[in-house]
Formats: C-alpha cells, sequence, structure tokens
C-alpha cells in the first residue's frame, strides 16, 4: 500500500475495516488496508454498481461545490464525514473558482484526518482546516469549525455519504436539523444518501453484507424520508433525485439510476449573491 502517513495515530486497529478506507478502495484510492479491501470486495459481489456509485456520489460533490461557488456565492463550507483525500477535493473544487473560499473537514477518523493534514493545502488567500469529530455531535463540530468559519455568513454544510452510517432516524433528523438551525440565512444543506427505493432487494443485500463484515450495515431510506431531512430549508431544483441527476454534466450521467439519493437545499431569508446582482 502506499501511503503519505508513515506513521498511523496510536490505537489504530488496521484489522478492522473502516468506511472511509472501504470507499478509498472502491474510488482506486491507495489508503486503505488488506481488511478494508477484503470488505470493499465483499460489497462488490452483493452490488456490482457501488464502484459506479462511489464515483457518482464524488462527482455530485463536484458538482454541488461549483453550483453553491457559481449560482449562491458561498464562499465557506463544513465536509461533514469528509473521508480521505482523494481527486477533485472540497477546497481544491471551490478555491479553483473562489480563491478565498474557506473549508473545514470533519471525520471521526483519525486517519483520514492524518491523511488530509499531509496532502491537503488552501490557496493562500483562502483557509483549509482539519477536524476529527463525530458528525452526530453538531454543536461540537459547530463549536471547534468557528475558529475558520463565520458562522453569521452563509456557510454549506455538506453530509455526503455520511447519514445513512446511523440507523437512528429521529438521531439523524437531529444531526441535520441542529446544522440546520445553527446557519445563517442564505447557507445551503447538502446530502447524499443510500436510497432504500431504487434497486431494493440488491441495495438491502448489499448493506447486510457491509454489517456481516463489521461496518455499519447502512440504514436504506426512501426518497420521501430523505426529503424529510430538509425540513424547514427550501429545495434547489431539481429536488431529491439520484445524484447522477442532479445536474448533470452529460447525457450518460442522466441516464444511470445510482441508487443513492442527493439533494440540496436552502435556509431562506437572504437571496442569494446571484441573484442579487
Amino acid at each position: 500500500m502506499l501511503c503519505l502517513v508513515t506513521q498511523l495515530p496510536n490505537g489504530i486497529d488496521t484489522s478492522v475495516p473502516h468506511p472511509a478506507r472501504v470507499y478509498d478502495y472502491w474510488l482506486g484510492g491507495k489508503d486503505n488496508f488488506a481488511a478494508d479491501r477484503r470488505a470493499a470486495e465483499a460489497g462488490y459481489k452483493a452490488f456490482p454498481g457501488v464502484v459506479q456509485a462511489a464515483h457518482a456520489n464524488r462527482a455530485f460533490l463536484g458538482r454541488v461545490v461549483r453550483y453553491l461557488v457559481a449560482e449562491t456565492g458561498i464562499r465557506q463550507f463544513l465536509d461533514v464525514g469528509s473521508g480521505l483525500p482523494a481527486a477533485s477535493n472540497t477546497h481544491e473544487i471551490a478555491q479553483e473558482k473562489a480563491p478565498e473560499s474557506r473549508v473545514v473537514y470533519v471525520d471521526i477518523d483519525p486517519v483520514v484526518v492524518a491523511h488530509a493534514r499531509v496532502l491537503l493545502r488552501s490557496a493562500p488567500e483562502g483557509k483549509t482546516d482539519f477536524l476529527q469529530a463525530d458528525a452526530r455531535d453538531p454543536a461540537s463540530v459547530l463549536a471547534q469549525a468557528a475558529a475558520a468559519l463565520d458562522f453569521d455568513q452563509p456557510v454549506a454544510v455538506l453530509l455526503l455519504g455520511v447519514l445513512h452510517d446511523y440507523p437512528d432516524d429521529a438521531q439523524v433528523a437531529g444531526v441535520t436539523g441542529a446544522f440546520a438551525a445553527a446557519l445563517a440565512p442564505g447557507s445551503c444543506l447538502a446530502v447524499s444518501h443510500l436510497a432504500g427505493d431504487i434497486q431494493p432487494e440488491t441495495v438491502l443485500r448489499f448493506a447486510l453484507t457491509m454489517g456481516a463484515h463489521g461496518l455499519p450495515p447502512g440504514a436504506l431510506r426512501s426518497r420521501d424520508q430523505v426529503a424529510a431531512l430538509f425540513a424547514g430549508l427550501d429545495l434547489v431544483d431539481p429536488g431529491v433525485v439520484p445524484v447522477s441527476r442532479w445536474h448533470p454534466d452529460t447525457d450518460q450521467e442522466a441516464a444511470a439510476l445510482i441508487p443513492v439519493w442527493g439533494a440540496v437545499a436552502r435556509k431562506p431569508g437572504r437571496e442569494p449573491a446571484a441573484e442579487r446582482r
């Protein structure tokens, strides 16, 4: 394994797979261990489309960030459950068009944070920071991120491929609700989530396989359940759709039916910058 972090943080058990490192393997990354690869291969056998889904989710991230920079004028991003660095990371996408953008990455895995601190470098006009924190504790995440982000101004919170790790519906609704409540008007919330109503038998088999390998089995939620996570926010067109169909770049991309719901919603009370011009 090629790895730029030569010494792992204390207490890391590489014999146990971790979602971020399994996802890294599906994306073609090198920052994973044998246990992660075994779990990833088992997941692939249960759901051969998982690699396509992982890449589609990553492409969704890129389109969301570009949209938010260009169409809403947002220059602050809180990427929660960011996972291991890969091609086209959030700050790189945002700072390509707006070098002053400020991005805070959050992940619970100390290996992810260690890699991020080695690999990710901000444009000099902006800022990039990395926090080890739990997405299920929004108060702690927000308090730590406030060192780099101004929450009196619009911020985009990204929860991509994270919430389906948590089976408790009330807890997940509490997470999105807490983030939304803390944000200034004009802020945005983006979510991608494993679908329970697209290819349901295959996706359920995949989720059970992941659970059998010691990973979160995945809480499969329907389109309506995902839409409910945006309570009090205004969904951006086209609403909750498969991630491949949210502002797709190509017809081929739009034609793919990926079993991952994706959406972006905006907190009302402030016009987007593009509309104010």
